[in-house]
C-alpha cells in the first residue's frame, strides 16, 4: 500500500469519531470506515443514538421492520488483498446473527462472485445458509456477468424477475425496485440500465402514492462519483426522474468497497464496504481495484449495513457496521423524512 492510501486510512480512522452529520439530519458527502451516529426521525424530529448503544436490549424497537445489506462478496477472490473472502462473508453473517433484532431480510446488492464459477456460488450459498434472516433479494453485479452473461446468476436469484434480473416488491408500506446496471458493461465503463429497464421502471413506479418510501438498489452508484473509474451510472438520471414526486427515496448500491452518502432533495444515496476488500478513495490511485490493508486493520474497512425503517417518521435510518468489533458504526438519516 502507498504511503498515500495509508495516510488515508489513517485519516479515515481518526475521524471515526465525526458523525457526518448536520444537526437537520442531512448527511455530509464523504467517506467513511468505521462509526458514527444511528439517525431516525420520529415525528419529523430527527434523534440520534450512539450505535454502541443502541446494541443493547431495546436495540430496534419503534422500527416497523429492518434489513441489511450486504455487498461484493467476491467469492474465490485469493489475492493479497484478501486471501479468505469466505471467512470474511463468514464474519458479516455472524455479525449478522448476533444483532439484537433479527432483521427480516438481506440485500446483496452484487458481486457475489469473482468470476461467476458455479463453485464461487455453491461456496457463497453454503455460508449464507447460516444467516437468520429468512429471504436473501439480490441484483448482480459484473463479476456475476463475466463467463455466461449472467445466466447462472439468474438460473439460481433470478428467478421471477425481469430482463436481465430487475424486480420489485413491497414491505410493510415500502416499495423496494431492484435494478441492473452491469450487463454488457466495458472494463472501467460506467454502468447503464438501458431503455428497457427503464421504461418498466418508470410504469413500475406509476400510480403509487407520493407518500410512498422508495428504496431503489443496484450494483454500480446511482449517483456519479467518479467517472474516470466507471463509478456511476450513464442513464441514472432518467431512472431518477421518475421518483422526484415521492417523499422519502433511498437509493443503495455497491461496487466501489466504501461509504459514500449524499442527500439531494428528498433522495439519499449510499454506497456499502465490501464484505471481501476496500478499494482506493476516488482519484487516490491509478485506478481502482483491490487495495491491501495491514492485516490488523482489514476488518475495519469491511462491513455490513443495517437499515431500520421507522413508520413514526416514514424513514430509513442506516446504519454501517465494521466487520471489526469495534462497537460502534457509521450511520445517517433516510432521505426526506424532515420534510413531511
Amino acid at each position: 500500500m502507498t504511503d498515500k492510501n495509508k495516510d488515508l486510512i489513517d485519516q479515515k480512522l481518526q475521524d471515526l469519531n465525526n458523525d457526518g452529520v448536520d444537526r437537520r439530519g442531512f448527511l455530509k458527502c464523504m467517506a467513511w470506515a468505521g462509526t458514527g451516529l444511528v439517525w431516525t426521525m420520529s415525528g419529523g424530529i430527527p434523534v440520534s443514538r450512539a450505535f454502541a448503544k443502541g446494541h443493547g436490549k431495546d436495540a430496534g424497537k419503534g422500527g416497523d421492520f429492518s434489513f441489511v445489506q450486504i455487498s461484493d462478496s467476491h467469492i474465490g477472490f485469493n489475492k493479497p488483498a484478501n486471501p479468505d473472502v469466505t471467512a470474511t462473508l463468514q464474519t458479516a453473517i455472524t455479525k449478522i446473527n448476533a444483532m439484537p433484532h433479527k432483521p427480516d431480510f438481506i440485500i446483496h446488492t452484487g458481486d457475489l462472485s469473482q468470476l461467476s464459477k458455479p463453485s464461487e456460488f455453491d461456496t457463497l450459498d453454503q455460508v449464507l445458509k447460516g444467516v437468520s434472516a429468512k429471504q436473501i433479494y439480490y441484483v448482480p453485479g459484473e463479476h456475476d456477468m463475466l463467463s455466461d452473461n449472467g445466466e447462472q446468476f439468474l438460473q439460481r436469484y433470478g428467478k421471477g424477475t425481469k430482463g436481465s434480473g430487475w424486480y420489485s416488491f413491497d414491505q410493510k408500506g415500502v416499495h423496494f425496485v431492484g435494478l441492473v446496471n452491469v450487463a454488457n458493461l466495458k472494463a472501467g465503463g460506467m454502468g447503464s440500465l438501458g431503455h428497457e429497464q427503464l421504461e418498466w421502471l418508470e410504469d413500475d413506479l406509476k400510480g403509487r402514492s407520493a407518500s410512498t418510501p422508495i428504496v431503489l438498489f443496484a450494483h454500480i452508484p446511482l449517483w456519479t462519483i467518479y467517472p474516470d473509474w466507471g463509478w456511476g451510472t450513464d442513464d441514472s438520471e432518467q431512472a431518477l426522474s421518475y421518483v422526484k414526486r415521492f417523499g422519502s427515496v433511498t437509493v443503495l448500491n455497491g461496487h466501489i468497497h466504501q461509504i459514500m452518502q449524499k442527500v439531494e432533495g428528498k433522495v439519499s444515496f449510499h454506497t456499502a464496504m465490501s464484505t471481501a476488500f476496500p478499494q482506493p478513495a476516488p482519484g487516490t490511485a491509478s485506478s481502482a481495484g483491490p487495495m491491501k490493508v495491514p492485516a490488523d486493520q482489514l476488518q475495519r474497512v469491511l462491513g455490513i449495513t443495517d437499515v431500520n425503517y421507522l413508520v413514526s417518521g416514514r424513514s430509513l435510518a442506516v446504519v454501517d457496521s465494521p466487520l471489526a468489533d469495534s462497537g460502534s458504526s457509521v450511520s445517517g438519516s433516510g432521505s426526506g423524512a424532515g420534510g413531511r
